[in-house]
């Protein structure tokens, strides 16, 4: 049976991406961005009290889309964002073991019009939003 690890998720990120550049030998260096995601639900509890549950999630983009990430997102920024859960399992310097679930993104889109309106003028956003038609296809 073949499986999906597929994860989709809007929420506010809770601070600015924390960026770490990995040298690798011959090849342009390796980027990676990580940071939290809140996402907020309202159920209603047993008196009919609407409750906010709010569930944070540790993200990390890759090459590419670590590079956007660095350049568009801040804390408070509203997201859509596509990815995978990953587990990872380590001993600390103590030698505990520490066990962590990430969400690898794929994809990313900033909601905040706020954000969006920020980053008028970044080529690399006017890339990203570009609207143009491109014309036919020949497929």
């Amino acid at each position: 049976m073949i499986g999906v690890n597929k994860v989709i998720l809007v929420g506010n990120v809770g601070k600015n991406p924390d960026v770490v550049t990995f040298p690798s030998d011959g090849a342009a260096p390796v980027k990676k961005a990580s940071f939290p995601l809140a996402t907020t639900e309202y159920r209603r509890n047993r008196d009919n009290e609407r409750v906010e549950i709010t569930e944070w999630h540790n993200v990390v983009c890759w090459r590419g889309l670590a590079d956007v990430a660095e350049r568009i997102l801040t804390k408070g920024a509203q997201i859509y964002l596509e990815g995978r859960l990953q587990s990872r399992t380590w001993e600390d310097k103590e030698g505990n073991k520490r066990h962590v679930t990430e969400v690898v993104a794929d994809n990313l889109l900033l909601l905040s019009k706020r954000q969006q309106d920020e980053a008028k003028g970044n080529p690399l956003i006017d890339i990203l939003n570009d609207s143009e038609p491109l014309g036919d296809l020949p497929f």
